[in-house]
């Protein structure tokens, strides 16, 4: 499908934010935002959005309040949750911004929020199912994945009013299989879950191996039931100038990393 960048001016400082979507989540309004157009700085530079960070907490602040102009609602009402790696799903109406909840999934039903989760590696997936008018974000590393966060959102979901049938689901920017080294454990874990998940790992040096999570997460949002998936097939590893990588700023020996943000509203 279409992937289109749209490029939005933010008329208070004259920045322009890259949003990546898809035709697959129309007519929500929904974007995968890269790192342009923000005012961090340093390793931070661009678009950081996680409180999470050593950044200045005002200039996250103010990144977040771009997202939330782009996305059409007000700064509070752009929502997320503390995501611990977790199967946990809650519904936008249990979220206190004042202090998210411990989640990795979260649903909406309401077009004046645009609920949103952070990533640097990880897959942010959003869902929708135009005719409920639900929409879902998550968060999913390998271990959310395998512990269930896919399937578990979806849940939430058809809990909202959603036909798992009738779901799209897009996988943003996430890390790729040629960046992607892992150990024998991960291969044995995940394996273990699902000994057809295999073609999922490729040989690298030694015993080391090559995973493929965005081709994982599509595998278990179909065997889980969507009607439509896809991944935008962006690397962030591979591209520093547009996103956040953990694992690329853990081999450079960087401090600290930014966080990108992908958001979904009703």
């Amino acid at each position: 499908m279409l992937r289109v960048r749209l490029p939005v001016l933010i008329p208070s400082c004259q920045m322009t934010l890259e949003i990546l979507t898809s035709d697959l989540l129309q007519p929500f309004r929904h974007g995968f935002f890269t790192r342009a157009g923000g005012a961090s700085s340093g390793v931070f530079h661009g678009l950081n959005c996680g409180y999470g960070s050593s950044d200045q907490h005002d200039i996250v602040r103010i990144n977040r309040d771009r997202v939330a102009h782009a996305m059409d609602v007000a700064p509070p009402a752009l929502t997320g949750v503390h995501q611990v790696h977790s199967p946990r799903v809650v519904h936008v109406d249990e979220v206190d911004p004042t202090a998210p909840p411990e989640a990795d999934g979260i649903v909406s039903t309401r077009p004046d929020r645009a609920i949103s989760v952070l990533t640097a590696d990880c897959m942010p997936i959003l869902l929708g199912d135009p005719e409920a008018g639900v929409v879902g974000a998550a968060h999913a590393g390998w271990r959310g994945a395998l512990s269930g966060v896919i399937e578990a959102t979806l849940d939430a979901m058809e809990t909202a009013g959603a036909r798992r049938e009738r779901v799209a689901a897009v996988i943003g920017p996430s890390i790729s299989q040629a960046s992607y080294e892992v150990g024998p454990e991960m291969f044995d874990d995940i394996t273990a879950d699902a000994p057809e998940t295999q073609r999922f790992f490729a040989a690298g040096a030694g015993d080391r191996m090559q995973f493929d999570l965005p081709g994982y997460g599509l595998w278990r949002l179909r065997r889980a039931g969507v009607g439509q998936a896809e991944w935008v097939r962006h690397c962030t590893y591979a591209d520093p100038l547009r996103f956040f990588s953990y694992r690329r700023s853990t081999h450079r020996q960087e401090a600290d990393y930014g966080r990108l943000i992908a958001a979904i509203r009703a």
